[in-house]
């Protein structure tokens, strides 16, 4: 494993990290599995695909499949979670434990995503998807809440880009908007299968008020972004990185914004950033030179996801971890973005409000005031408490 640079004196420990309440905006119920749940579910199925059956040794695989950067491997990634997420059981137990995960990690609040059109080879109907993982939400919820932490989880239901089921999928996700799921999405590759071949589905969110999300700028640039609010009228980018490419940095440090970025910017529209994943897809070389440290100079509505946390081999604290180490980033940085990503969620806005007011910003509170007490007792030489 190799070493991590040393952090500034004034950046959040690991611990700290993991303990402040963030907030989770981009992440796909698929690419989130346990190992051993892939395993488990799989033998349980009948599912004789999978590359070993060692849990360690498979979650190894996942992770080196998606940093082959061969299209063809990331893919097969996802083959093998959504073939054991086919039956009832198998949905409610992956929802159950995703929520159980997120909790664990300090997450107070998520929205995590999936397609339903792509769990019905064992005979569900889409309702009875929506039903089983919001079964499994609730579960996980009160599993979290039984062992002292507190998360909410909504759902995000995706329609697949490539497929012609966006507006069925549009109209679920809104016979459902007051039972577990919160928006909708469209994922999948951006490259010749633009937003605009969805707008029937679009146009009946904006008409019943629904909120939604579009995957856009994360491979295919600035005209993803630009279709998807400008002819979508997308609430929110998913990734949304690609944005950069708008954004020109002079010799002598001065930055000018193209429209699109200035647009973005100051409509406060929020991009969905995922920095491991936009490593893996080649939108960023490094997380030094990922494009988040300058859209967060620059106060875009920055959020930090993601994505899928298997094939990242990651969490939202890894995530945090890598930009404070990338940037040294202090609690106030984390709990900037914590607040961008409650201020973007789909749920009303007095619940927004709630959850920053109660639960966020009293945390990042609690945690400042612990890290100088720590901090004045080590100048003076006293001993602290373990923590």
């Amino acid at each position: 494993m190799t070493s991590q640079p040393a952090r500034p004196g004034n950046a959040p420990g690991r611990d700290q990290i993991r303990r402040a309440p963030k907030v989770l905006l981009h992440d796909h119920l698929d690419g989130g599995l346990r190992p051993a749940t892939v395993v488990d579910l799989a033998r349980a199925t009948g599912y004789d695909r999978l590359p070993t059956t060692d849990p360690e040794k498979l979650g190894l695989w996942f992770r080196e499949a998606a940093d082959s950067g061969s299209l063809e491997r990331y893919l097969e990634t996802f083959s093998h979670t959504v073939a054991v997420m086919q039956t009832r059981d198998a949905l409610v137990r992956v929802a159950r434990e995703c929520a159980e995960d997120l909790a664990a990690d300090g997450v107070v609040y998520a929205e995590v995503r999936y397609a339903p059109e792509q769990h019905l080879e064992g005979g569900l109907s889409l309702e009875e998807v929506v039903e089983a993982v919001d079964e499994g939400f609730r579960e996980g919820e009160r599993a979290a809440l039984a062992a002292g932490r507190r998360v909410r989880i909504g759902a995000l239901l995706t329609a697949m880009r490539h497929a012609a089921r966006s507006l069925e999928i549009a109209e679920l996700a809104d016979r459902y908007r007051d039972a577990g799921v919160v928006g909708f999405d469209i994922a999948g590759a951006e490259a010749g299968h633009p937003p605009t071949r969805h707008l029937d589905a679009f146009e009946f969110l904006k008409r019943a008020d629904n909120h939604f999300t579009i995957h856009a700028g994360e491979a295919f640039g600035l005209p993803s972004i630009w279709q998807a609010l400008q002819w979508c009228g997308a609430d929110r980018l998913g990734h949304g990185v690609r944005i950069i490419d708008d954004i020109e940095v002079h010799e002598d440090g001065t930055v000018a914004l193209g429209r699109l970025a200035a647009y973005v910017r100051d409509k406060r529209i929020p991009l969905e950033l995922c920095p491991s994943s936009n490593l893996q897809t080649g939108a960023a070389a490094s997380y030094a030179e990922h494009p988040i440290g300058l859209l967060r100079r620059l106060h875009f509505r920055a959020t930090v996801n993601t994505d899928n946390r298997l094939m990242s081999h990651t969490t939202l604290s890894r995530e945090f971890e890598h930009l404070v180490d990338a940037f040294g980033y202090t609690l106030d940085d984390m709990q900037w973005f914590s607040v961008n990503a409650m201020k973007s969620a789909f749920i009303p806005f007095d619940e927004r409000l709630a959850m920053i007011n109660d639960v966020i910003k009293p945390g990042y509170a609690a945690l400042k005031s612990e890290w100088l007490f720590r901090q004045t007792a080590s100048t003076s030489g006293s001993s602290t408490p373990e923590g």
